[in-house]
């Protein structure tokens, strides 16, 4: 047994010193606030973890918690597991739980550490803020019942509820209410008790005086110990990583001001400054649960109320009905075209599935299902259409999450750091080391000053106004752009846009719509069969002049087709009706380099060429407006597939300065993008995520246009519905906007710590002062530019909605 060392204290937990809720968690004599601690004491002082947990059921003492052993015999029902289940194949399984006793670090290392204890996970990712744990692990080595079993019998039994399936508001940590509660209980009677300090009772009621001291003292512990335990803990583990963060001048200032007037009341030479620490726990508090509060909803009405404007065709008596993503109930049958990403778990009703998993495993492979197989969201059908049944709800936290997962991220994308944190990076350094030239300063000149002049610069000076700022301006911003179906990846991205020097169009389905498209055969007569047939193979594809051909010939769905397969950039071909279809471009059909004016699709049946659809292109009617807009303040180039027939309409809408290429492959497209990347431009793509998905992802920003159709690809960075394409610079302004809002916060923040620096240096700010400052200015300034960038919103009209001027 590893030798453990000697502690008195028994409400402290021996391995973070944080207090203990329970007994309970004990090793001999020594207590633990968790599981998590005690196994990190374990492992260092050199003790096996499997063994300490019993894992082999070796001979010994198992520090697991005893549970009966049907209390999850419910989670071994399949119904129950579809409920829970985010994805599942032959080999993993991945699910999400929610963990209401994670509080610590140990916590953090030891559910990250599951693998350990369980050796069928593959790997468990925690999300402190949520307190939630993303396990994923393999379906031929446990089951999700022993996996929660493993969490139950670590201390960390999951919250499952089978009742209401939808997202709930996200509640306050009651913790820090409680901490505010006592602190403000606490700051409100030492004011009391203060009294006789501030009306400079004389020396004959010492005694009277001397118990309101005591009283004060003993009021002041609890604060102390318990309400200021969230900026120790903050501080702690920055200093553990070799940093020292914004709360750390905030520690340390509660500290001395809690050291410098127990020492004064145990000594009798003064009463001390209990009423200023207690106001300082008290209103830093205060100020943390509001910026709580407003962020959770913010990020609350991004996760869960604003769906990606994104349209999925569901069938409604056998009719194709474009729906968005909120209306998707369960028992409605989707019908999912190739390339398309299914965004509700649902059973495979027809049609022969080859789903890539890529966005969810990382794993590129097709996964092949079978009529009556389920089949999970975030998965991307490969090989033309399938049916799906629906069978939970469309999860538009799961589908953000995906959006948001590391491996989607451009490494590029990665390496952009946030201004905000540059600027803020060595403002704690700059504090302690004014603090410090002011301590000497004063001990050399004035020695009684310097205890209130250190004191109220750690507290006065904090960057939480800029922190916060950018923070809450961001998520406001994100706000407001989700509510007018412009949907961001995350915060970073608003930054991009605002240094956009470069913008990108793809032609087809981006300037031009599928809707009312003029469309004109020319080639040997078709009959009625044959055209159901053509219907059949477009309607499998989700390209926008693919889309139109369907529309137009409207397929009845009697056809039989497989071997689909769609070659961006060149076309489609399928075997229907044992006949081998292709449509695409010239090239494509024939085998040739030729290539033809206009933009047409050419078809053959049998390898035959039979003729060929003409499209007039239909450019919708903001683009011109768009364009104009545009081009004064960003270089602007048109790529497309097409042939130059459409050169001159377009270098009339885009003016002489805009580059026109055409003739583009999907590799052209990307190559064209690192051209203008080498070349020191800010490229913003905007495309319609099918033929260009490359370069959407090499952008330093994807913009896909979203137009009745299911085009969501986790590889841009932001998605527009179609019919808001002319409110793109107005975004453009909101987002320069946020820029400008947070760095003039910036300003404000700046000059008022300079100005508070300025009287706490001399030793005439009181500390209690200065801790009613200190929260009161990040608030002003959090409502300033809260406020400012809904103001600007409003006056562009992204508040009401208006159509573009």
């Amino acid at each position: 047994m590893p030798v453990i060392k000697e502690t008195t204290n028994k409400t402290q937990c021996f391995h973070c010193g944080e207090p203990c809720l329970t007994e309970q968690i004990r090793l001999e004599e020594k207590a633990f606030c968790c599981e998590g601690c005690k196994m990190v004491f374990q492992i260092l002082n050199e003790s096996n973890l499997c063994e300490y947990y019993n894992l082999n059921e070796n001979p010994g003492i198992s520090q697991r918690i005893k549970i009966r052993k049907d209390k999850f015999a419910y989670l071994d029902d399949e119904k129950t597991q579809l409920k829970l289940i985010s994805f599942r194949d032959e080999k993993q399984v991945h699910v999400t739980f929610y963990l209401p006793q994670m509080h610590c670090s140990s916590c953090l290392y030891l559910l990250e550490n599951l693998h350990r204890l369980n050796e069928g996970v593959i790997s468990s990712k925690v999300n402190f803020t949520r307190k939630e744990v993303d396990i994923v692990f393999f379906s031929t080595s446990t089951t999700l019942r022993k996996v929660v079993e493993t969490l139950t019998e670590i201390g960390y039994e999951p919250y499952i509820s089978l009742n209401d399936l939808k997202e709930k508001r996200p509640g306050l940590d009651k913790s820090m209410v409680y901490q505010l509660g006592i602190a403000g209980f606490c700051f409100g009677n030492i004011m009391l008790m203060s009294f006789p300090e501030y009306l400079g009772i004389d020396a004959s009621e010492t005694a009277l005086r001397g118990a309101f001291r005591w009283m004060n003292f003993a009021l002041a512990i609890p604060v102390f110990l318990y309400s200021a335990l969230p900026f120790y803990r903050s501080s702690w583990k920055g200093f553990k990583h070799r940093f020292l963060n914004i709360d750390a001048p905030i520690a340390l200032a509660i500290i001395i001001t809690f050291v410098r007037s127990a020492w004064e009341v145990i000594s009798g030479t003064g009463g001390g400054y209990f009423d200023s620490m207690t106001g300082i726990v008290f209103f830093m508090l205060a100020g943390r649960i509001v910026q709580d509060k407003t962020y959770r909803q913010l990020s609350f009405e991004r996760d869960y109320t604003s769906y990606f404007p994104i349209a999925i065709s569901v069938l409604k008596e056998n009719v194709e009905t474009p729906t968005q993503l909120p209306d998707i109930k369960p028992g409605d049958t989707m019908l999912i075209h190739n390339e398309e990403l299914i965004p509700a778990d649902g059973i495979l009703t027809k049609g022969r599935a080859f789903i890539d998993y890529s966005f969810v495993t990382g794993e590129s492979l097709p996964v092949l299902k079978e009529v009556g197989e389920l089949v999970y969201a975030g998965g991307k059908q490969t090989s033309g259409n399938i049916e799906i049944l629906v069978v939970k709800e469309v999860a538009q936290s799961y589908l953000t999450k995906l959006w948001n997962k590391e491996e989607m991220k451009d490494e590029a994308t990665e390496k952009n750091v946030s201004f905000v944190h540059l600027l803020s990076r060595y403002f704690t350094y700059i504090v302690f080391t004014i603090a410090s030239a002011t301590a000497i300063y004063w001990a050399i000149n004035d020695s009684t000053r310097i205890w209130p002049a250190v004191t109220s610069i750690f507290i006065i000076a904090c960057p939480c106004a800029l922190l916060l700022s950018n923070t809450f301006t961001n998520g406001n911003v994100l706000r407001i752009l989700s509510r007018n179906r412009f949907y961001l990846r995350n915060a970073q991205t608003i930054e991009t846009l605002a240094q956009a020097t470069h913008i990108v169009f793809d032609k087809t389905g981006t300037l031009t719509t599928p809707n009312e498209q003029e469309i004109e055969y020319d080639g040997s007569p078709l009959s009625a069969f044959e055209k159901n047939q053509v219907a059949a193979l477009a309607s499998s594809s989700s390209h926008p002049l693919s889309r139109a051909l369907a529309q137009q010939l409207k397929y009845d769905g009697n056809c039989s087709i497989s071997n689909f397969e769609e070659i961006p950039g060149k076309g489609i071909k399928a075997l229907i009706d044992n006949k081998i279809f292709k449509m695409g471009s010239y090239s494509y059909i024939t085998n040739s380099h030729d290539k033809k004016s206009g933009t047409s699709v050419f078809l053959s049946i049998d390898n035959e060429l039979i003729g060929h659809f003409t499209f007039s292109n239909q450019y919708r009617k903001e683009v011109p407006e768009l364009v104009q807009k545009l081009k004064n303040k960003y270089a602007l180039s048109v790529i497309s597939g097409d042939t130059e027939s459409e050169r001159q309409r377009l270098q009339d809408i885009f003016g002489e300065r805009t580059t026109l290429l055409f003739h583009q492959k999907p590799e052209d497209k990307l190559n064209y993008i690192k051209y203008l990347q080498q070349k020191g431009e800010i490229v913003l793509m905007i495309g319609d995520g099918l033929n260009d998905a490359g370069a959407l992802k090499q952008s330093n920003i994807g913009l896909a246009v979203a137009e009745q159709i299911n085009n969501f690809t986790p590889g841009s960075d932001a998605i527009i519905e179609a019919k808001k394409l002319g409110f793109l610079p107005r975004f453009f302004q909101l987002c320069n906007a946020n820029r400008n809002i947070v760095l003039a916060s910036f300003v404000l923040s700046i000059a008022y710590n300079i100005i508070g620096l300025f009287f706490a240096v001399q030793g005439n700010l009181s500390p209690l002062i200065a801790a009613i400052l200190m929260p009161s200015s990040s608030l002003s300034i959090l409502l300033l530019t809260f406020g400012a960038s809904t103001l600007f919103a409003s006056r562009i009209g992204l508040l009401s909605f208006k159509k573009p001027d």
